[in-house]
């Protein structure tokens, strides 16, 4: 059965997408079978894996009941790899949801207040059950709203990437409170942080072995050994439409990478 591992952080510029983006690359390189799911309405893992923003190939229609999620996948160049690509009109489905919360709210049946809460859980439902996959990742937007929430009750996991700055250190909390509310809850009680992966980490700065440390004493082992470093190389290949793997092979962002990938299979016993 693969594992749905939501990846999040409400704060921006971290490194979210290109974790995405990467991980999935490595993933496949490494011969796992990876559906990568962009719920960003500024769709750069779907830019950035080098396919076209195309109109109504997220999943708003499959919220809306107009298709199922299986209908939007679609291939992409690199080895292993799957996407459900995102575009503009995701946007939209922040306001439905928030429509949907507000009838739940004004008297709606049970039956409407579940689908408020699990409609992508229900429509993972054929990839969760059959062979297809390996594992699925899926890109969160960089925020805690109603998109985010209803990938962190779908998912088996929350993979948080955190820069290794303070601003970073002081919003993790928000997203781990809200994994910690979903589990005791009873909504998602099985629910589990996959890891922490350290980002834009710079060895030249007293600063970025600083909050690693920080991070490690607070997370244990649940931090990745593997540290993402701040590289040009890793920010230039998504406007080339690669991921590093294929943009630069052999460099430290690509190594990087791939000893992250190595962690996470073997996390997820893809070994």
């Amino acid at each position: 059965m693969p594992r749905v591992i939501a990846i999040a952080n409400q704060k921006g510029g971290v490194g979210k997408t290109t974790t995405a983006v990467n991980l999935s690359a490595c993933l496949g390189a490494l011969g796992k079978r990876v559906l990568l799911i962009d719920m960003d309405a500024q769709a750069n893992c779907t830019s950035g894996l080098g396919l076209e923003k195309t109109p109504n190939e997220s999943l708003y229609p499959v919220l809306l009941g107009e298709s199922t999620l299986e209908e939007k996948i679609k291939e992409t160049d690199y080895a292993g790899v799957s996407l459900i690509p995102s575009e503009f009109d995701l946007c939209a489905a922040e306001v439905e949801l928030a429509r949907m919360s507000f009838d739940v709210d004004n008297g709606e049946t049970d039956e409407n207040r579940e689908r408020h809460l699990t409609w992508l859980k229900e429509a993972l439902q054929p990839i969760v059950n059959g062979p297809r996959f390996d594992v699925v990742l899926i890109d969160c937007p960089p925020s805690l709203g109603k998109l985010t929430l209803s990938v962190l009750i779908a998912a088996h996991g929350l993979l948080i990437p955190l820069q290794c700055e303070y601003y970073s250190l002081e919003g993790i909390s928000s997203i781990t409170d809200l994994m910690e509310k979903l589990r005791t809850s009873g909504v998602n009680k099985n629910l589990e942080l996959t890891g922490v992966l350290m980002t834009m980490f710079d060895s030249r700065t007293n600063l970025s072995r600083l909050v690693v440390s920080e991070v490690r004493k607070h997370f244990g082992d649940k931090v990745f050994r593997t540290v993402i470093p701040r590289a040009t190389r890793v920010a230039e290949s998504p406007s080339h439409g690669k991921p590093i793997l294929y943009y630069d092979p052999y460099s430290a962002g690509s190594a990087a990478y791939e000893g992250t990938s190595k962690e996470l299979a073997k996390r997820l016993g893809l070994e």
